[in-house]
């Protein structure tokens, strides 16, 4: 830990748990019981809950709680995973029931409540958050900067990963040292190896002079890998080398040189998805998520509206209140909204309210061609994405138009009113407790 700088004060929090259980099969009898975090299951070490037939996937399925709920989320298993004989991709389903991988099967129940670590501030630096799942976060981030472990974080665009990376490493030991940000996904795939680890002067066409790259820079201190899930097979197996003997050659090079680095990464993409697909290495996912943090959608966490509204005011250099700025029935509006562009969103939201004197309208882009899932994806997969999106879309504005009233949205939509009540809960648009 960093000269000065002491622990966030934790108070708990009782929460449900997840209790899951192999009911047949040739693991019959395994289970993880009171858990309070997402369940993973499948055969590759690092699952919660790891099997052994072959016919699951190595990172089948993640499991968690919300409410009365257990959330069910298939990490793109070869297989599938279903219930009653209908596939799920991401839905929710009561305790008790019974999930089929492959030929195994699992049956998720409830467990015993227990309490989990909050954060007693609602901000850690620049991070701002007074919603329970982000004082969990603040609380988990406050631990991990402790360590010098890998740390792996997770989460949409927009939700603050890089100033989660700074956290990690100005509250641990390498404050005072480099903090190093490699953009993998905004480089072209030519000029990642020679960002990652330097060049020699003559090493390629316009290598003009030697290039010092972010592992060299960041000696001693931290370098954050922005959107790993970009990086190519050959640039994967070389990271994974740099990381088991913390040495490299720059490119065109021939000296080994020592580094010693703590690493961060950060990615919009599921890894565990992407290993069950072929396109990122086993290895190289359990080096890099020692610790695994998720960070959670802006309408995850609805309740942070008013505090980051006020923070992004007073860094505009406003006086305004966040009632000045934004009426009630704008408010109820923000709440209701999607926000994909998460808290990045917001702020450039509020910026553009104070600048024109009135908030921008809330729409959300129809999607282009270009922007539709490719053959890339399996169609169950790309069908499943676009279900998503679509819902998300079309609740939050179904939400705005009847004011937020549930009775009044069944009505409008034609929907069973506790199925909507599940959807709004499923896209973040409701609280469990509502």
């Amino acid at each position: 830990m960093s000269e000065g700088t002491l622990p966030v004060a934790v108070v708990g929090l009782p929460v449900r748990t997840l209790s899951v259980k192999v009911i047949s099969g040739v693991d019959a009898g395994l289970s993880v019981c009171d858990a309070t975090e997402a369940v993973t299951v499948g055969i590759a070490e690092g699952n919660a809950l790891r099997l052994t037939d072959p016919s699951v996937s190595r990172f089948h399925v993640e499991l968690s709680r919300r409410g009365d709920k257990v959330l069910v989320r298939d990490l793109g298993s070869t297989n599938g995973t279903l219930s009653h004989g209908l596939t799920l991709v991401d839905g929710a389903v009561p305790p008790g029931t019974v999930l089929q991988l492959g030929h195994t099967q699992l049956e998720v129940g409830s467990g015993k409540t227990k309490s989990v670590e909050l954060s007693e501030a609602d901000a850690l630096g620049p991070l701002k958050g007074q919603s329970p799942v982000m004082r969990t976060l603040l609380a988990r981030i406050d631990k991990a900067a402790r360590t010098l472990s890998a740390a792996l974080l997770t989460g949409e665009s927009g939700t603050g990963k890089e100033l989660i990376a700074r956290a990690l490493h100005e509250r641990g030991p390498r404050a005072k040292k480099p903090f190093v940000t490699v953009d993998c996904g905004s480089l072209s795939p030519g000029l990642v190896a020679s960002e990652l680890f330097g060049h020699e002067r003559g090493a390629f066409t316009g290598a003009d002079r030697k290039h010092v790259g972010a592992f060299e820079q960041a000696d001693g201190g931290t370098v954050f890998l922005d959107e790993i899930g970009e990086l190519s097979p050959t640039l994967q197996a070389s990271l994974l080398g740099v990381l088991e003997r913390q040495r490299f050659r720059r490119v065109g090079g021939s000296e080994e040189i020592s580094v010693d680095v703590r690493v961060v990464s950060a990615t919009h993409r599921d890894l565990r998805a992407a290993v069950n697909a072929g396109s990122f290495r086993l290895d190289l996912f359990f080096r890099l998520a020692v610790v695994k943090l998720d960070v959670p959608a802006l309408r995850a966490r609805v309740e942070d509206l008013e505090l980051l509204i006020t923070h992004f005011l007073k860094e505009a250099g406003s006086e305004a209140s966040v009632g000045d700025v934004f009426p009630k029935d704008v408010l109820s509006a923000l709440r209701a909204h999607h926000w994909p562009g998460n808290v990045r969103e917001l702020r450039n939201l509020v910026e553009s309210t104070l600048a024109m004197g009135e908030p921008p309208a809330l729409e959300s882009p129809v999607p282009s061609e270009t922007s539709l899932p490719g053959p890339e994806r399996t169609y169950k997969d790309a069908r499943a994405e676009l279900l998503h999106r679509f819902e998300g879309q079309y609740l939050s504005k179904l939400m705005t138009v009847t004011k937020g009233n549930v009775s009044a949205a069944a009505r409008h939509a034609k929907m069973d009113r506790s199925h909507l009540i599940e959807l709004l809960q499923r896209h973040g648009l409701r609280n469990e407790r509502e």
